[in-house]
């Protein structure tokens, strides 16, 4: 694979797999160049097509830094849509204070934010909502259910299987379902949700801080609703605040050029879910990193040795997205991976999972924390609802409150 190519095709793609064809000519008409030259040839122009194509000298963007080269428009649309982006969200689940926000690989060449301003579907990610729900039904990591696949009757049109990632109904084992969480079986999520209704979920999630309009589909349960990275971080990071939600702020305070405090910000919280369903969702999120089969299973010695982690991937079924949030007992982070727009997918689902684009930046960024004593970060294990209520004396005493 090179340039983002596999076998001369190009990354974009429609649903069936096949090259869009026409893809540059209809993206080049959101151009700010093709617009310049509508305004003076006109759009019927000949001279529109002979200046589209016209190779001029420009700077672009590349991975050893700018290089000087001779592009036409169509040229340097081409180019560009062939790096892959990224956003990368950090947040300290206990103040709401946003540690680090990467929107995208380089902001002066691709000035769009993935973190807040760009959503996508989260694929597996979201499958934390669904079991979140089930802890607040009074459900338990340690419930047995069997990999295969539940029928959903929907009006008009015929029953829907949910598959797992290998394209199966399941492979009709029993397994927890903390261990189905960790493996990522579609077929298990998919019946928890049947029997908790999707309207549920969504209420759940919405509750521990996702934002954008859900569907409560029978899909919706494999992540087939957008959201933002921004959202995704924010709602983890209520699983490890004790289940109060606290919107990630990155402005505190504001002030003029004296040092006068024109104004203060202070980040809204809410209580979402109780503390023990909170507990019991982290005890889920680390069986990624402890379960058989885990998805976090690939993480670094470096990341898990003498630390308690837990996270999830999440990868769409077009293979155009890749998902990791992790979590520690003193951080929440997660990342996005994909092309600038849905039609650029990755050549193949299991080359653009989650667990090979997404958790590698993670995984990197914590190992660079923690080998690095001023950053405050360091290993340690999850506080427990016991510990925890000594952990706001402390801190309220610290305040004087």
């Amino acid at each position: 694979m090179k340039n983002g190519k596999k076998r001369g095709r190009n990354p974009w793609v429609d649903e069936d797999g096949r090259e869009i064809r026409d893809f540059l000519q209809r993206r080049i008409r959101q151009t700010d160049a093709y617009k310049a030259y509508v305004e003076k040839y006109g759009e019927k122009s000949d001279s529109l097509k002979i200046m589209l194509n016209l190779k001029k000298q420009m700077t672009v963007f590349s991975w050893d830094g700018e290089r000087d080269t001779l592009f036409s428009s169509y040229d340097s649309l081409n180019y560009y849509k062939h790096f892959l982006q990224t956003g990368f969200m950090a947040v300290d689940p206990y103040t709401g204070y946003i540690k680090a926000w990467v929107g995208g690989i380089n902001h002066k060449y691709f000035k769009y934010d993935h973190v807040k301003q760009g959503t996508r579907q989260p694929g597996s990610t979201f499958k934390s909502f669904v079991y979140g729900l089930a802890m607040e039904n009074g459900w338990s990591p340690c419930v047995i259910k069997k990999d295969i696949a539940p029928q959903f009757n929907l009006p008009n049109q015929p029953p829907w299987y949910p598959l797992n990632a290998d394209g199966s109904r399941g492979t009709g084992e029993s397994m927890t379902i903390r261990k189905a969480m960790a493996q990522s079986v579609n077929s298990i999520t998919a019946q928890v949700m049947q029997e908790l209704k999707a309207e549920n979920v969504v209420e759940f999630a919405n509750r521990v801080g996702i934002q954008s309009k859900l569907d409560p589909v029978p899909s919706l349960c494999l992540g087939t609703s957008d959201v933002s990275l921004y959202e995704l971080v924010g709602a983890y990071a209520t699983f490890i605040n004790s289940g109060i939600y606290i919107e990630p702020i990155y402005i505190t305070r504001i002030e003029d050029k004296n040092g006068n405090v024109v104004e203060i910000f202070n980040p809204k919280t809410r209580e979402a879910i109780s503390e023990q369903t909170a507990y019991k969702m982290i005890y889920m999120l680390r069986g990624g990193a402890e379960e058989e089969g885990g998805s976090s299973l690939g993480l670094s010695k470096e990341v898990r040795h003498d630390n308690e982690v837990g996270g999830k991937t999440g990868t769409t079924n077009d293979a155009s997205d890749g998902w990791y949030v992790g979590v520690t007992h003193d951080l929440v982070a997660g990342a996005w991976t994909g092309g600038d727009e849905r039609a650029i997918h990755f050549p193949t689902w299991t080359f653009g999972q989650g667990g090979r684009t997404a958790r590698p930046i993670w995984d990197l960024f914590m190992q660079k924390l923690y080998a690095d004593p001023q950053s405050g970060i360091v290993k340690g294990q999850f506080k427990t609802p016991i510990q925890r209520v000594g952990h706001d004396l402390r801190l309220q005493q610290t305040h004087g409150k």
